[in-house]
């Protein structure tokens, strides 16, 4: 059924949007490991053994943005990126933007939170569209 909406395919606008979906998680996944201990200090104090958290999250992090940057079942890669993204926005800005007591901060973890939101609804697509080459788009 043809809805009249405009229809661009194009393989740079797929690729385009692949990297720079997934240029965020590369980074923040490298910096996990050369920057440990600030993601440990953003996290809660009452959650165990942080380090570990940490390493995991950025191994799961690296490992979905690649899938989906390289096309190599990127379902699961933007399951993984759920997986990653969930827990880290409730938990890490959910919680700084309802208890810090700096207002400033309270508002950037807001804006944190609301992006959070927004990257888990695009690996959310991508887990029910995948990434298709351009022939097979509809």
């Amino acid at each position: 059924m043809e809805t009249g909406d405009l229809k661009i395919i194009s393989p740079a606008v797929g690729i385009t949007a692949r990297i720079l979906f997934t240029l965020i998680f590369f980074l923040s996944g490298i910096t996990h490991f050369t920057s440990m201990q600030s993601y440990i200090d953003l996290m809660p104090a009452a959650i165990p053994i942080r380090a570990f958290w940490v390493a995991i999250s950025a191994v799961v992090e690296l490992a979905g943005a690649a899938m989906i940057l390289f096309n190599y079942r990127p379902r699961l890669g933007g399951w993984l990126i759920v997986l990653f993204l969930v827990p880290v926005t409730i938990v890490v800005h959910g919680t700084a933007m309802l208890a810090l007591a700096d207002p400033v901060m309270r508002a950037v973890n807001v804006s944190m939170f609301l992006k959070g939101l927004a990257m888990i609804a695009c690996a959310l697509f991508i887990t029910q569209s995948g990434v298709r080459p351009v022939a097979d788009a509809g």
